[in-house]
């Protein structure tokens, strides 16, 4: 819904989501000359140039989000770039997303760039197509930029960003995140979406206009603490979801799902595009305990997440930067 076009097409269209407590860290550091080095602690991946013009003509690349946003920001003189993300790569939540906000703030203070939040988010989901070469959507941006939960509105006239009041303590007690251990696939997924809506081919064009209305009711059950309604329309948008495209759920997907159910979860989708990565439940209080054991029993990493209660961060002069 969150990739242009597809969103003007479905017009009141709005999407729903938070943010979690497992962060992105990027640190900039200038290095003498013009020497550049980027790396990836927790991939543990590295690049190093003697120069600008190394970068840019460099074929591959180790750590390809941190060399695409040094090629578009510029900047003169050496540095070291650091990024550390907390999610398991491929989880799909707090990952590349996450990492393009922060990175991308570094930047903009390192090079004197005034830009902000939704400048930044531009840029971030912008060089992030470049990386990945299919159509990126918006929505990922917000919960690493604001934190909480969010409405996004993807209107003719912009993309608007709204705070839903909800007792994040109470969502706390309520969701449970896990990672499948398989990486997602959101650049094949979405692509194929993205095709067969444009082509108006199979259930997507219909399916997506009813994806936009459970959302719309989504904000309304989560604004007025309706958690019956909250966990009906989970249950619904991932039926949905689930016949936009092949190999969305996988038999690991689906066996977590039912397991997650018959211990209590009311709900539960996967994060992002599918085919692997996380996977989100909605529990009642007094169940959310047997969930998470009974999948971490059927081989699911239970991620300790809460809803974040802030978003970006940037510190630090620019001869020395961190976003976070």
């Amino acid at each position: 819904m969150d990739i242009w076009p597809l969103y003007l097409f479905h017009p009141g269209a709005v999407t729903i989501n938070f943010g979690v407590s497992l962060l992105t860290r990027c640190t900039i550091t200038p290095l003498p000359g013009k020497r550049i080095r980027l790396k990836s602690l927790d991939t543990r991946r590295e690049d190093e140039f003697p120069d600008m013009e190394a970068l840019r003509s460099a074929k591959q690349y180790q750590h390809p989000l941190a060399a695409y946003l040094v090629k578009f920001f510029a900047p003169h003189g050496g540095l070291e770039i650091e990024t550390y993300s907390e999610s398991p790569a491929g989880a799909g939540i707090s990952g590349s997303s996450a990492l393009m906000i922060s990175t991308t703030a570094a930047l903009a203070r390192h090079t004197g760039r005034k830009l902000d939040k939704e400048e930044i988010r531009v840029i971030a989901q912008n060089v992030e197509a470049q990386l990945i070469r299919v159509p990126t959507g918006c929505q990922d941006y917000y919960p690493a930029l604001y934190g909480g939960v969010n409405a996004i509105h993807l209107d003719v006239d912009g993309i608007h960003r709204q705070a839903i009041p909800v007792a994040l303590e109470e969502l706390d007690r309520r969701f449970v995140l896990t990672y499948t251990g398989a990486p997602r696939q959101s650049g094949i997924n979405n692509w194929k979406v993205f095709q067969d809506h444009i082509n108006g081919r199979g259930k997507a064009v219909a399916n997506f206009k009813r994806i936009g209305e459970v959302a719309r009711a989504m904000h309304q059950a989560l604004a007025q603490a309706d958690w019956a309604e909250t966990g009906r329309l989970i249950r619904e948008e991932w039926k949905l979801r689930k016949t936009n495209a092949p190999k969305i759920s996988t038999p690991l997907i689906e066996k977590l799902m039912k397991v997650a159910t018959r211990n209590g979860a009311q709900a539960g989708k996967v994060c992002g595009a599918g085919g692997g990565g996380c996977m989100v439940f909605l529990t009642e209080p007094d169940t959310q305990q047997r969930v998470i054991q009974s999948l971490r029993n059927y081989g699911g990493e239970v991620l300790p997440a809460t809803v974040a209660r802030a978003g970006l961060v940037v510190s630090g002069k620019p001869a020395e930067m961190t976003a976070k």
